[in-house]
């Protein structure tokens, strides 16, 4: 389990994101016991579009933090920093894709973020802060964290080292969206637990969505729900909120 705190100190983006790290991009492992084959067509299919949701969510959470920069005026330089971050992740995972000679299904990814994308859009639209970071520092940074630490012990060397290098940065991510929304918290209590309602939902239908091609990765539904939750409501405590209200907000994942 990714055990998030508030504390968790901020670290810089290895190298191993650097594309032009051409030493790291050996032929993948195959046939390991408890690996997946990664130069099976099966494989590059489902890559295909978990790698593709990869580089949109990575774009999406530049444009995202650019976006709440101009909600923030005070915070726009940090806002930039964290975006300029996302934009190297994306450089990246885009190097993983083509070590295995896959290229990313870029319609689904924007059609599987359109959700997401819609709320952000119209919370951005209204000047709703709270709601923009909870959909990109809280939501979307947790989902990532989940995915990222159950991905890890199954990805070929290349994109693990590219990984373990991103997972780094997403805590910094998670965290200044905890300490914003913990500083203002009894101001924006209620936005928080009404972005809440309509945006955890759209996560657990994700999962579901993505499901069939992160089992050829062998990355379970389950552990990934599982874990997203646990990363989800540890957020929500540094945050501040009660045991009582964690518990209705995650229940609306389940219910929805």
């Amino acid at each position: 389990m990714v055990t998030l705190s508030s504390t968790t100190p901020a670290k810089a983006a290895t190298d191993a994101t650097d594309t032009d790290a051409t030493a790291a991009h050996a032929a993948p492992l195959q046939g390991v016991e408890g690996l997946p084959d990664f130069g099976s067509e099966t494989y590059k299919d489902a890559y295909s579009r978990i790698n593709a949701i990869v580089i949109e969510g990575e774009q999406e959470a530049h444009d995202n933090y650019i976006a709440i920069g101009s909600l923030i005026p005070e915070q726009a330089e940090e806002l930039s920093r964290l975006a300029r971050m996302e934009l190297k992740h994306k450089k990246g995972f885009t190097a993983c894709a083509n070590n295995l000679g896959v290229t990313a299904d870029m319609p689904f990814a924007k059609d599987f973020f359109a959700p997401l994308h819609t709320n952000f859009q119209n919370a951005l639209a209204a000047g709703k802060v709270t709601t923009c970071l909870l959909i990109q520092a809280i939501l979307i940074e947790a989902f990532a964290i989940s995915a990222y630490h159950i991905y890890i012990p199954v990805a070929d060397p290349f994109a693990r080292k590219i990984t373990e290098g991103v997972v780094k940065d997403e805590y910094t991510h998670l965290n200044y969206g905890q300490e914003w929304l913990k500083a203002n918290l009894e101001g924006v209590r209620d936005e928080l637990m009404e972005a809440n309602r309509e945006n955890l939902p759209l996560v657990r239908r994700m999962l579901d969505q993505v499901a069939a091609d992160a089992a050829v990765l062998h990355m379970e539904q389950e552990d990934l729900m599982a874990d997203f939750l646990s990363s989800y409501q540890e957020s929500l405590m540094e945050i501040g909120l009660s045991s009582r209200e964690i518990a209705r907000m995650a229940a609306a994942a389940l219910t929805a």
